[in-house]
């Protein structure tokens, strides 16, 4: 689950060779990698503590739904609040 969360990191390195639009620095890299990285920590636990499957499942989404709300604010900032810069 680690390294198929660090591999989502090339993505955008991969997309800065090809086109201009993607302008990533290395604070965006360190962001994303330490989401990533929590994310993957958080399900991977979450999976081993809790033994029933709708349990699992609850609690990976609701890491997921997280995860994509924070991205979202992160990203274009669709709350509007400091957190995204804004």
């Amino acid at each position: 689950m680690l390294s198929v969360a660090l591999s989502l990191l090339l993505v955008p390195l991969v997309a800065m060779q090809f086109s201009t639009e993607v302008q990533w620095d290395e604070t965006d890299f360190i962001v994303m990698g330490g989401l990533l990285l929590s994310v993957a920590l958080l399900c991977e636990g979450s999976l081993r503590l809790v033994k029933s499957l709708p349990g699992r499942l609850a609690l990976c989404a609701g890491i997921l739904i997280l995860f994509l709300l924070i991205w979202g604010e992160l990203a274009v900032g669709i709350f509007g609040t400091p957190f995204a810069g804004s």
